[in-house]
C-alpha cells in the first residue's frame, strides 16, 4: 500500500534549512535528556485508536531529529521539565538516504529498537511506512480533529493512505521568488510576473551586469523548484504503486530550454546554493533566486549572510497565458509516530507540540508552520523581525498553489536527479538533452520498488 495522488500542498525542505540537513548525516549521536523514572508496564496488547498497542509503561520517550529539529526537541525537554526524553540525531533523511527505512527494516527484524517519534526531511515516508508496519494512525483517536483540522488544505495528504493519517506535516516550503529589493532597484529592472519576464530579464543580466545571478540549477531539488512549478508531469502519483511519467512533455521542455539557456549565459549559477563556492563567490551577486519558503532563513540570512533589509519575496512568475497559478516545494517534512511505542500518550504529547504549539512553530521554527495558526504567528515573527525588505503575503498566498499532480511517491525525485542529470550539467550537457534520460531513470527507480509506471 502506498499513497493514493499526494497532495503538493506539502511542502519545503525539506523542509527546513538543507544546510543543516546536510551537515549531520554521518553519525547517529544519542543525547540522552532523561529523568529518572521506572517501568509501569500494563501488560499484554491492546486493540485501540485502530492499531494493536504494544504494553505501555512511563519509560524514556526516543525522539529522532535532524540537526535542525534539535532545537525544536530541546526546546519541549525545557518546557516539559518532567518529560523524559532520548533525543537521537540523524540525518533526517536527506536527500532521499533511505537511512530511516533501512534502520526500521532492521529493527523489524530483531524486534527492537524502534523510535517513538520521527522527524523525517523527506514527504514520502508514508508510501513505505505503513506497509512496513512502523507509522501508527492518527486520525482513529490518537489525534484530535479539532488539532487536524487545524492543518492547512491539503498539507497531510502526503500522509494520507486510503483516508488514514499515518503523520503529520511540519512545514510547507512552497516555492517563491526571492530577490534582492534594492539591487533590483538600482538596475532598474522590474520583478518578472512570467517566465518569459524571467527569462528575458536573465538574458538582460548577463549583458548588463555579468555575474550577477537571477537564480540557481546546481542542487539536487532543481527540479522541485523549476520543473514541478511548470507543471511538468514527471512525477504524477496515480494510485497506490502507480506512477505516469513524461518528462517530455512542453511543460517540461520550455521550462529545460529557459534553464537551459540562463545556464549558458551564466546568470544561473550551477554550483548549488549551500556550497562553499557559492557562498564564497556568489553570495552577493543574487537578484533574483526562486526557491522555497525556507530560503529566507537558511539561505539568505543564515548561509549567505545577506544584510537586513535587502530580501523581499514575490510570486513565483507563471507561463503567460496560465491562468491556474503554480509552484513546486522542497522538503517541508513530516513527523511519524510508532505503532511500537510503549510511551503513546507521552509521544503523542510531543507530537501535538511540535507540529501546532506556537511556542515552536509559531515563533522559533525555520520554515513556514504546516498548522495554520502557527503559520498566521510565523509570519508575524517574521515581520517583527525587520530582517525582510516587504512582507511575506506571497508565502501565504504559494502555500495554496503547489501543483498538486507532482506526487510523492517511495522513490526519491532528489536522488534520481542527482545520479541523472546534475552530474551532465556539471558536464556542459543541455538540460533538455538529458529529458529523456531522466524520464527513464524514473522509470527505473519507480519499477524498482514495484509501481506499475505509465508513460
Amino acid at each position: 500500500m502506498s499513497v493514493y495522488k499526494p497532495s503538493a500542498a506539502r511542502k519545503t525542505g525539506t523542509s527546513g534549512r538543507r544546510a543543516a540537513l546536510l551537515a549531520g548525516c554521518a553519525a547517529t549521536v544519542l543525547l540522552t535528556v532523561t529523568a529518572c523514572g521506572g517501568g509501569g508496564g500494563t501488560g499484554g496488547t491492546t486493540n485501540k485508536d485502530g492499531f494493536a498497542q504494544a504494553a505501555q509503561n512511563d519509560g524514556a520517550l526516543t525522539v529522532w531529529v535532524d540537526a535542525t529539529r534539535m532545537d525544536a526537541a530541546k526546546q519541549y525537554q525545557a518546557s516539559h521539565p518532567n518529560a523524559k526524553l532520548n533525543i537521537v540525531s540523524y540525518d533526517g533523511d536527506a536527500n532521499g538516504s533511505n537511512y530511516l527505512q533501512t534502520k526500521v527494516q532492521l529493527f523489524n527484524r530483531t524486534g527492537k529498537g524502534w523510535p517513538d517519534v520521527v522527524f523525517s526531511s523527506q514527504n514520502n515516508e508514508a508510501s513505505w511506512a505503513v506497509d512496513a508496519g512502523f507509522a501508527a494512525p492518527l486520525n482513529k483517536g490518537l489525534i484530535p480533529d479539532a488539532t487536524l483540522s487545524g492543518f492547512a488544505k491539503g498539507a497531510n495528504d502526503v500522509c494520507t493512505v486510503d483516508g488514514t493519517l499515518y503523520c503529520l506535516r511540519n512545514d510547507l516550503s512552497q516555492a517563491v521568488l526571492w530577490y534582492n529589493a534594492p539591487l533590483l532597484k538600482k538596475f532598474g529592472y522590474a520583478v518578472p510576473t512570467t517566465w518569459e519576464e524571467f527569462q528575458a530579464l536573465g538574458e538582460k543580466v548577463a549583458k548588463e551586469h555579468p555575474g550577477y545571478l537571477v537564480g540557481d540549477a546546481g542542487d539536487s531539488f532543481t527540479p522541485e523548484i523549476y520543473l514541478w512549478a511548470s507543471k511538468c508531469g514527471a512525477n504524477h502519483i496515480t494510485g497506490p504503486k502507480a506512477v505516469s511519467v513524461n518528462t517530455t512533455s512542453e511543460s517540461c521542455t520550455k521550462m529545460a530550454k529557459l534553464l537551459d539557456t540562463l545556464i549558458k549565459n551564466k546568470s544561473m549559477s550551477i554550483s548549488g546554493v549551500f556550497s562553499t563556492d557559492f557562498a564564497k563567490n556568489e553570495a552577493d551577486k543574487v537578484l533574483l533566486m526562486p526557491g522555497p519558503a525556507w530560503y529566507g532563513g537558511a539561505v539568505f540570512k543564515d548561509g549567505l549572510k545577506t544584510p537586513a533589509k535587502q530580501i523581499a519575496v514575490a510570486p513565483i512568475p507563471q507561463w503567460q497565458g496560465d491562468t491556474s497559478p503554480a509552484t513546486g516545494n522542497v522538503g517541508g517534512g513530516t513527523w511519524l509516530l510508532s505503532k511500537h511505542s510503549s510511551h503513546l500518550k507521552a509521544a503523542t504529547d510531543f507530537l501535538k507540540w511540535v507540529t501546532t504549539d506556537n511556542a515552536y512553530q509559531g515563533e522559533k521554527a525555520p520554515g513556514f508552520p504546516a498548522y495554520a495558526p502557527a503559520a498566521e504567528n510565523w509570519l508575524k515573527a517574521q515581520a517583527a523581525s525587520e530582517y525582510y525588505a516587504s512582507d511575506l503575503t506571497a508565502l501565504k498566498d504559494a502555500s495554496s498553489q503547489v501543483w498538486s499532480d507532482w506526487g510523492s511517491g517511495q522513490f526519491s525525485q532528489e536522488a534520481i536527479w542527482a545520479a541523472t542529470v546534475k552530474p551532465g550539467i556539471t558536464q556542459g550537457k543541455t538540460i533538455e538533452s538529458m529529458l529523456p534520460a531522466w524520464q527513464d531513470s524514473i522509470v527505473k527507480y519507480a519499477q524498482a520498488d514495484g509501481y506499475k509506471v505509465s508513460k
